[in-house]
């Protein structure tokens, strides 16, 4: 690699990288190291670049992998970087940027190896060639320390324990990236791994015992957003000799190199932008999850899971029972803004669904905040603007409504806060509307789009048992809610006549001929009356539990009054609209008493009056036999 800078073209020529990866054996005392590790590189800021640089070094990759059980190369490297890390930490204090650019080079060049080394073997030979060394061709010490299980036991170490300095950020972010592509070994796989190196090593033994400090020091990573140095900060002096790898301790991080272990790779349009703010947050935020979400061992939970499901708020005094592992506090409320502020990417939508479902601790926590709408409105925006999200990007967030709405509190306290001026929603201009009307609004939206595009029944099931979770809470529903709960009623209407209009017709073409399959109109019917009788019932848990404080829905329902006789009769629908039915029939003849031609405002008053002399006790009585 050398000292200088160069090209990526010119990697598969450079003599020290030939020398790595040739036939010859290289001591840990060689010289040989120091020249290797000297070298300054701009990174790779965008898939292209990585791709460039993955080519260009895949040649040098394959020779170490045909020549590392003669020479034992790798763990040469391996053994160089470790006995560095040694004096890590002493180098931080004592500002020796040198020293420490030398040892994150060192970890580069290992990282780039391990990802061609887990894509090309298996999880056996991997090991094996943890652990040749010089020796006879294919010989290798079994007696010898476990050199991979130390490797990852440093990297955990350098994670919690190294200090995070201008000097030091490269190299923290080069250490977690490291481990992501240790993790990466189930993409190569079809089937579950549950015997896989990460049981192996990080679910016991040596490792184990830093389970709840690593998942608190990437929790803090996310919630910081630190970002790197700027370009410059530590620029060292180019010298002449060599001919070099290009990669600058201070020009940049190696955050794009792992993307395509991330759901960044294949996520949100939106997410590139808080990668690159902060590498080491996103990074760090990447292998939580990866962590978070490994497969039990065949003899032991997963500790990294038990550590995110039970951490608790720093504010907590209460001890910890002795039953759980791995426990540790956090500040609760740091992660709460963090996670308001960082919904723009889908990992961090899988953070808040992992700990609003695994750590019940967060999850009241989060419900007794008195500023839902922090979290609430990015929520609300991804489903928003579903065709520029990915499908799990959407259905995240849509699960994280549900879990939401199944707070009784949380359905109340929805409609008290009051927005100004959404700016995202573009159908309409809304001045002032209630976090629980606009979030109405949003999942209808999400149901109507669905309807048209995706079809997806299952999302239709979520986002109609979110509604269904608030109905009952329903409060002062703004009017261009109201309007748009009828509005999909009135569409699933038509769209249910006409499902039937092309059942009817194909039924009696099979009459006379036999020959041709028939459509499964009766399946694409029984589907539209399942969503049909849930906006049913949605709307008449509203009208049961809340008919006082919703005016507007009464009123629109008097004017789309025609929709609901088709369905009165309906045997599948006969029972829920008796409720309907007779909040239509009470209010429509008040109306008619009252005389022709009225006014909006004069409506609303003869709704408002008719509310308090409704019989509420045939509703509940109704209501009582419905369920």
């Amino acid at each position: 690699m050398g000292s200088n800078s160069s090209r990526i073209g010119d990697l598969p020529k450079n003599e020290y990288l030939k020398k790595l990866s040739g036939t010859e054996s290289v001591s840990e005392n060689d010289p040989f190291w120091n020249q290797l590790l000297s070298f300054s590189f701009p990174a790779p800021t965008s898939s292209t670049e990585l791709k460039l640089l993955e080519e260009a070094t895949i040649s040098v990759c394959r020779s170490l992998v045909e020549n590392n059980p003669r020479t034992g190369n790798l763990g040469a490297l391996i053994k160089v970087f470790l006995s560095r890390t040694k004096e890590l930490k002493l180098s931080a204090e004592c500002q020796n940027h040198i020293f420490i650019w030398q040892t994150h080079n060192a970890l580069f060049i290992i990282c780039c190896l391990l990802k061609v080394f887990i894509c090309e073997m298996s999880e056996e030979e991997l090991q094996l060639h943890f652990t040749y060394e010089e020796k006879s061709p294919g010989s290798y010490n079994s007696d010898s320390e476990d050199l991979l299980e130390e490797l990852l036991c440093c990297l955990m170490q350098l994670i919690t324990d190294i200090p995070l300095l201008d000097i030091t950020y490269e190299i923290s972010v080069e250490a977690v990236s490291t481990m992501v592509v240790f993790l990466s070994c189930q993409l190569f796989h079809k089937e579950v791994l549950r015997q896989s190196i990460s049981h192996k090593y990080l679910m016991r033994g040596r490792c184990l015992p830093y389970t709840s400090k690593l998942v608190k020091t990437l929790l803090y990573n996310f919630i910081r957003q630190e970002k790197p140095p700027p370009p410059g900060t530590h620029v060292l002096p180019q010298q002449s000799d060599g001919g070099g790898l290009l990669y600058g301790l201070a020009s940049g991080v190696a955050t794009g190199l792992w993307t395509v272990f991330t759901l960044g790779g294949v996520g949100s349009k939106v997410a590139a932008a808080s990668e690159l703010s902060s590498p080491l947050a996103n990074q760090s935020l990447l292998l939580l999850l990866v962590l978070a979400n490994l497969t039990d061992a065949a003899d032991a939970p997963n500790p990294y899971r038990q550590a995110i499901m039970s951490f608790k708020n720093t504010q907590d005094s209460s001890p910890f029972p002795s039953s759980i592992p791995h426990a540790f506090q956090i500040n609760f409320n740091s992660l709460y803004m963090a996670l308001c502020e960082q919904q723009t990417s889908d990992q961090a939508t899988l953070l808040l669904y992992t700990l609003l479902h695994q750590n019940s601790n967060i999850r009241t926590y989060m419900l007794a905040r008195t500023d839902m709408e922090n979290l609430v409105l990015p929520i609300l925006e991804i489903l928003y603007h579903v065709e520029e999200r990915n499908s799990h990007h959407v259905y995240m967030a849509l699960i994280i409504l549900l879990i939401l709405t199944e707070d009784d509190g949380f359905n109340r306290s929805i409609h008290e806060v009051m927005l100004k001026n959404i700016t995202w929603y573009s159908e309409r201009v809304l001045t002032e509307i209630s976090l629980g009307s606009l979030l109405i609004l949003v999942v209808i939206r999400t149901i109507q789009y669905n309807m048209t595009r995706t079809r997806d029944k299952y999302l239709h099931t979520n986002c109609l048992a979110a509604l269904a979770n608030m109905s009952a809470q329903f409060r002062s529903l703004h009017q261009y809610a109201a309007q748009r709960i009828v509005s999909l009623f009135s569409l699933l209407s038509k769209k249910h006549n006409k499902v039937l209009e092309q059942a009817t017709q194909s039924l009696r073409g099979s009459l006379s001929s036999n020959d041709v399959p028939l459509p499964d109109y009766a399946q694409d019917l029984n589907v539209i009356e399942e969503v049909i009788r849930m906006m049913l019932e949605i709307i008449n848990s509203c009208l049961t539990n809340s008919l006082h404080h919703n005016p507007n829905l009464v009123y629109a329902l008097l004017y789309k009054r025609d929709l609901f006789e088709q369905f009165r009769t309906h045997p599948s629908f006969q029972d829920i609209m008796q409720n309907i039915d007779l909040v239509i029939t009470f209010f429509s003849s008040r109306l008619l008493q009252a005389g022709a031609e009225l006014s909006v405002e004069r409506v609303l008053e003869i709704i408002k009056q008719g509310v308090v002399a409704l019989p509420k006790d045939r509703l509940k009585e109704l209501l009582h036999t419905i369920h």
